[in-house]
């Protein structure tokens, strides 16, 4: 059997990566704040009966999904599953409005019909310039439902709709979405913190 040989160039794109994971990383501590300011929106939410709700595309999708299952399952020790859905799982709603409607309406039409005052939105982009993600976030506000938005690239058209902004200072696509995983773990900690279940 032949060996697999890694080339120089492909050492070099490795490493390429990691620094460019250390510099984002070294700089996502000044969003210490804003994140804090995240996990207690949604501890006090679910605090008082509303649940969280999360929405992304592509890899966005993938971290949405995710991070709902941390809540409803669990992340670190066994607990009481926290309310927490994921818009991007239903294909057939998904599909359903994208033909009757428009792909720009998958999320908010679904906000619309199982959101309410007291729930809690993330709502996550790289580009911060998905229209289906901005129309769902603009449907919370008119819902009176809280919204923190993951992003990046300076957060696009999203910047200035939501009532916290969690923007990466990065332009790629892969470390944004590599550091959004890493704070949504964050976020999930602290509201388990919060409710009591870790000490």
């Amino acid at each position: 059997m032949e060996k697999y040989m890694t080339s120089q160039s492909e050492h070099s794109i490795f490493r390429m990566n990691i620094r460019e994971h250390k510099k984002v990383l070294d700089e996502l501590i000044s969003l210490e704040p804003t994140i804090e300011e995240a996990v207690s929106l949604i501890a006090d939410s679910i605090k008082n009966g509303g649940k969280l709700i999360i929405c992304g595309n592509g890899g966005s999708a993938s971290d949405a999904q995710h991070i709902s299952a941390e809540f409803t399952g669990r992340f670190l020790k066994d607990r009481e599953p926290i309310p927490a859905i994921s818009l991007n799982t239903d294909t057939s709603a998904i599909t359903c409005i994208a033909n009757d409607y428009s792909y720009d309406e998958i999320f908010s039409r679904q906000l619309k019909a199982i959101g309410k005052k007291g729930d809690c939105l993330i709502a996550i982009t790289t580009s911060g310039n998905s229209s289906n993600v901005i129309n769902c976030v603009d449907m919370a506000t008119n819902m009176g439902i809280p919204s923190i938005t993951l992003s990046g690239k300076g957060g696009g058209k999203l910047s200035g709709l939501a009532s916290l902004e969690i923007i990466v200072n990065s332009d790629s696509t892969a470390r944004i979405q590599e550091m959004h995983i890493l704070i949504l773990h964050t976020i999930c900690e602290g509201v388990e913190i919060k409710l009591g279940y870790v000490e």
